[in-house]
């Protein structure tokens, strides 16, 4: 059965919207990573921040509020049309949710335990319920009043990835008729400490597959997807394959063969139905830290020795962690569409110094065109702590 993704709503460091993204997407714009001091004693970092007034959480749902919830406001916002027609066709009972984050609201807990260690109490807006993991899908299933499965996966760093498999698996089990799907994650201290602490935040713009690479920024964003088992407007883009491994090398670095990566590849092919060669672009992980980057190109020089079109676009948005494989799912699908009428893709953004330990890729450059004539296949990866692997592959629709 076909999983088509019929409406994408999403906000990042490269705007709002499908046609900001995508303009920006395409020209490689880094202007949205922007330097910033505050969120790590002593250090200024560049973030991939989400600028602007953001959308307020509706009066009637005071527990709900986060600046999580509204990110992910605003990309459902943008599709809201879309979601009342579906609401209409099937039914609030078949409409599921399925989302990934790290975060969900634990910045405001961590502002709520400081006034608590200042004052000796909450703030009277405090809600423990806005830091639990399932907040995003509560919030999204009581704003829209839906009572389909609802509920959120927190794998790190492959969480919206794993979200969107798990939508499809709703709809090949009858389950739902359709399904919100995608991942949201916002910037706090709590994270960019983290990583900070792992010696993996670059000071500087990411530098992914560079001899220079000296870690991750980190961003924020929110992805949401209407997916469904029926084709909707003028060009219909599905979830083709997909494909996951946990090879639990490490709880933080990679398998440094590939070969969990390799696995994930190799299955989301396998469920599509597809050769290597048939992939046209591949949008990396690429988190510009040694040990992911060597790898992540290792793996994809086994799986494509004739080579494959690809390219990070952190560069452009940062490590967007939970939000991440939706994200990058999603600049898959601003590729087919026919709104990219240049057929352009993400390109990859480096200093162009390769690194000479690693196998070389065939990176996307601003003169790279994607074919005009369907059908066209794309591949994103995601890998995460604890060697969570899933890799997706988004198409043109049979």
């Amino acid at each position: 059965m076909t999983a088509y993704l019929n409406a994408l709503g999403l906000v990042c460091a490269l705007g709002r919207g499908k046609q900001e993204v995508a303009r920006n997407l395409f020209a490689g714009d880094c202007s949205g990573m922007r330097e910033a001091a505050g969120w790590v004693p002593e250090r200024s970092l560049p973030v991939g921040a989400v600028h602007g007034e953001l959308p307020a959480i509706p009066a009637a749902l005071p527990r709900h509020h986060s600046r999580n919830n509204q990110l992910l406001l605003d990309a459902a916002l943008q599709i809201r049309q879309d979601i009342d027609s579906a609401i209409q066709t099937y039914g609030g009972g078949r409409i599921g949710i399925v989302l990934g984050t790290s975060t969900s609201g634990i910045d405001e807990a961590s502002q709520g335990l400081a006034h608590y260690l200042r004052e000796q109490q909450f703030p009277p807006e405090y809600d423990y319920q806005q830091q639990e993991l399932a907040a995003p899908a509560n919030f999204l299933a009581e704003w829209l009043q839906l009572s389909g499965p609802a509920y959120v996966i927190s794998t790190a760093c492959t969480s919206s990835a794993r979200a969107l498999m798990s939508a499809r698996r709703l709809l090949d089990l009858g389950v739902c008729d359709a399904v919100l799907c995608g991942g949201v994650d916002t910037l706090c201290k709590l994270t960019l400490n983290g990583f900070h602490a792992l010696e993996a935040v670059s000071g500087q713009r990411c530098n992914p597959f560079s001899v220079n690479r000296n870690g991750i920024n980190i961003g924020e964003a929110a992805v949401l997807f209407l997916m469904t088992r029926s084709a909707g407007g003028k060009q219909p883009i599905a979830l083709l394959g997909s494909g996951a491994s946990s090879d639990a090398h490490h709880i933080s670095a990679p398998e440094p063969t590939g070969r969990g990566a390799l696995q994930a590849m190799r299955k989301a092919l396998d469920r599509a139905n597809l050769q290597p060669e048939q992939i046209t672009y591949l949008n990396l992980h690429g988190t510009a830290t040694q040990h992911n980057d060597a790898m992540e190109s290792q793996a994809v020089a086994t799986l494509f020795p004739a080579g494959v079109p690809c390219s990070s676009s952190k560069p452009m948005t940062g490590h967007t962690l939970g939000a991440a494989g939706a994200l990058e799912a999603a600049f898959c699908w601003l590729s087919l569409s026919t709104d990219n009428a240049g057929h352009a893709l993400p390109p990859h953004v480096w200093d162009g110094q390769p690194d000479p330990q690693l196998p070389a890729l065939n990176w996307v450059t601003p003169a790279t065109r994607l074919a005009s004539i369907a059908p066209r296949y794309l591949m994103s990866n995601s890998f995460a702590f604890g060697g969570n692997n899933v890799s997706l592959i988004i198409g043109d629709a049979p």
